[in-house]
């Protein structure tokens, strides 16, 4: 199975290799008030992807932070619902039963 992995991670590699090489063309980002960046293109794609992925990890912070927050406080209540029936299994054990006339 590492072998399959390794071979997947290798091709995975020279396939993006061989797109870095292809896309070596200079481009030339402006901006606002004159202002410009002249690199690769491959550099510009790498700078997008990151920040997307970036852009995508901090929308979803939110909601994972709200569901480890309302796990926690589910789990303090298991919890606490199976002391309540341990200490209730107990008191049912050491109490003689009682006679209904």
């Amino acid at each position: 199975m590492k072998f399959l992995i390794w071979s997947l991670r290798a091709v995975l590699f020279l396939l993006l290799l061989g797109f870095a090489v292809k896309n070596d063309q200079p481009v030339v980002l402006r901006y606002f008030f004159g202002y410009e960046w002249q690199t690769s293109l491959v550099v510009v794609l790498l700078c997008t992807f990151v920040l997307g992925v970036a852009i995508g990890l901090l929308a979803m912070a939110a909601s994972m932070f709200s569901q480890r927050r309302q796990l926690s406080a589910v789990k303090r209540e298991l919890q606490l619902k199976n002391k309540l029936s341990e200490i209730d299994a107990k008191r049912s054990s050491t109490q003689p039963p009682e006679i209904v006339n």
